[in-house]
């Protein structure tokens, strides 16, 4: 990055990128950094679902910056997130009756319900199913 370049428009263009090539509104999505014990910048993408607005985790990123981070994030969504395996997960919320079906792209399955889980407390839902998709 130029050393003349506001941080805050390479964020903003970088961000912008990310939601266009994701297919997604500014309200589908949220960038969430926060810094870790290490002193990393930590990049959490949320995606929020309008069917049954839920949120949860796209995909995280560890970088020295925002901007590492975003790099980092953009380089996942273009290459990165092909390498693997699609998940669907078929849940409810505890006293719900109606039951959800959400997508995720995940190295297993274990990361995939970390990804549902993300940010709740794991009693509040309850999961049927997780199935791995068929490669296409």
């Amino acid at each position: 990055m130029n050393e003349n370049t506001d941080v805050r428009v390479e964020t903003a263009r970088l961000q912008k990128e990310i939601k266009d090539m994701l297919g997604l509104s500014s309200d589908e999505l949220i960038f969430e950094y926060s810094t870790t014990a290490a002193e990393q910048t930590k990049l959490d993408l949320i995606t929020i679902n309008p069917r049954h607005n839920q949120s949860f985790l796209f995909h995280s990123t560890l970088g020295i910056d925002k901007i590492d981070c975003l790099k980092k994030m953009q380089k996942y969504v273009k290459k990165d997130r092909v390498l693997e395996n699609s998940y669907t997960v078929q849940w409810s919320e505890k006293n719900a009756s109606q039951l959800q079906t959400s997508y995720f792209s995940a190295k297993n399955i274990y990361e995939a319900l970390d990804k549902l889980y993300f940010g709740r407390d794991i009693n509040t839902l309850i999961v049927y199913i997780v199935k791995l998709n068929p490669i296409t």
